[in-house]
């Protein structure tokens, strides 16, 4: 049964590259961001992509039953690729026929895209603005 996660995303929280980065609590308590931050730069260093140029952001998910880390970033001028990673007994893995983001995840995506269409898929693209840009719902710690 769906019931509301704890979203965090105050604008100071970025990745060494201008990622934005969200949590969500399935308990509501805060996120331990550490946990996540090797992955994270596991994940990017396989893919060529000039992370410092190209909009992106991360979710640190710790759900009900394993932690998830969604990367997503914006490319090919309006497509929003992904890479879900969870931790499951064997380790990180990325196994998208087996997990993906979930509806949880789905209203920080919502948001990134209203954000990406306001600042960069527009007639003043700005990915300052992007990287500085957030649901202000979701700044307290």
């Amino acid at each position: 049964m769906f019931r509301p996660r704890t979203i965090r995303g105050p604008l100071e929280w970025k990745d060494a590259d201008g990622g934005k980065i969200y949590t969500i609590s399935a308990s509501g308590l805060p996120v331990d961001q550490a946990f996540f931050l090797d992955r994270l730069k596991a994940v990017k260093q396989v893919r060529d992509l000039h992370w410092h140029t190209t909009p992106h952001f991360a979710i640190f998910h710790q759900g009900a039953s394993f932690p998830y880390l969604i990367l997503a970033w914006w490319g090919n001028d309006n497509e929003l690729f992904n890479s879900v990673s969870v931790l499951s007994e064997q380790g990180w893995v990325e196994q998208p026929q087996k997990y993906s983001f979930c509806v949880y995840d789905l209203e920080v995506f919502w948001a990134e895209r209203n954000i990406f269409v306001d600042t960069v898929y527009c007639p003043a693209p700005s990915l300052e603005r992007y990287q500085a840009t957030r649901n202000p719902a979701w700044a307290g710690l």
